[in-house]
């Protein structure tokens, strides 16, 4: 009798320092630590594949970098992370979003390009162990613009000046033309077409089993392309026609939705080709750059974002690039 009474008490104050722990829990204060403040939660977008797709617009304080898509991949034994975003912060948040996910380790990161916003984060993950790919013409790239990101991002994104990181290594293994990373039940194909595009030499991710191909900043929806120094206009879309050999899959591009290759046949290809096309003529013809751009009609494009901040600069560096090419 007296062993019944006193199990009944045991539980009884079980229970109440059960629910007193779950009170303490539900009224605590969060830690800065377990906040989100850049990324909200990856969207799975296929078996194995999330994503953050990032809105439209240029980095800012506002959005603290986060206006480009990112990617990971999960397995039965490793995760593949595709871009390793615009900072430190950005990148420790990618990690705290995945471990909530899947308990597997990153193992790999794929910097598609070399732009600020693809490859910043790279101290985070290799500090992590991850090992790091990207490309031979994106790692000079990067060595030699890294300096100016850094100044960049302290200034768009509110960074106290000197405290933005700069990676000290960019990646550990140069993928040369084409390489498999396999992660248990899925494997990656990291193909390096040796081509010039939005950047110097980009890499494309295709998910095998998942019918998805990353193809980074090479495809855009929803935003003007940009044409930035280092792209290469005609070679661009050579890349884009490259595209074309995958067949019943989805593509994931740098900015905009996933979606068939036909999603971004007017606001990438098209758009391409009128630049391409009109400043061939205007260069064969002797026209200037200033009578180029003044005849350049771009209006069908102004639908997308970023129009009205990269309409002229694309033109600019289109005619700029293509005549150089031109006389060498």
């Amino acid at each position: 009798m007296f062993n019944q009474a006193n199990n009944v008490v045991l539980q009884l104050c079980h229970q109440v320092i059960g629910m007193v722990l779950i009170a303490m829990l539900l009224t605590s204060p969060v830690s800065a630590a377990d906040e989100f403040t850049i990324l909200p939660p990856p969207q799975k977008i296929s078996k194995h594949v999330y994503a953050w797709l990032g809105p439209h617009g240029g980095p800012s304080k506002v959005n603290k970098g986060f206006r480009m898509n990112l990617a990971f991949v999960v397995g039965n034994k490793e995760v593949a992370v595709i871009e390793s975003g615009y900072s430190d912060a950005m990148a420790k948040e990618m990690l705290r979003h995945i471990s909530a996910i899947t308990p597997f380790p990153v193992k790999h990161v794929i910097n598609t390009n070399s732009q600020s916003d693809r490859m910043m984060g790279t101290a985070t993950f290799m500090q992590h162990g991850a090992k790091v790919y990207t490309s031979q013409g994106e790692l000079q790239r990067m060595q030699q613009r890294v300096s100016d990101y850094a100044t960049f991002s302290e200034k768009l994104l509110g960074v106290k000046l000197g405290k933005a990181t700069i990676p000290e290594k960019f990646a550990n293994k140069i993928v040369k033309d084409q390489l498999k990373i396999n992660l248990g039940n899925v494997s990656l194909k990291v193909i390096n077409h040796g081509i010039t595009g939005h950047t110097p030499e980009p890499l494309i991710v295709e998910i095998v089993e998942d019918k998805m191909v990353w193809a980074g900043d090479t495809l855009y929806a929803g935003r003007l392309p940009a044409v930035i120094p280092g792209s290469d206009v005609p070679q661009w879309r050579q890349l884009f026609d490259k595209l074309r050999s995958y067949k019943d899959v989805t593509f994931i591009p740098g900015h905009g939705k996933p979606a068939p290759l036909s999603a971004f046949e007017k606001s990438t290809y098209s758009y391409l080709k009128l630049l391409h096309d009109h400043m061939k003529r205007s260069i064969d013809d002797g026209v200037d750059l200033q009578d180029a751009m003044e005849t350049l009609d771009q209006k069908s494009f102004s639908y997308l974002a970023n129009y009205e901040q990269l309409a002229g600069r694309n033109a600019s560096w289109t005619y700029t690039q293509m005549e150089a090419a031109a006389f060498e």
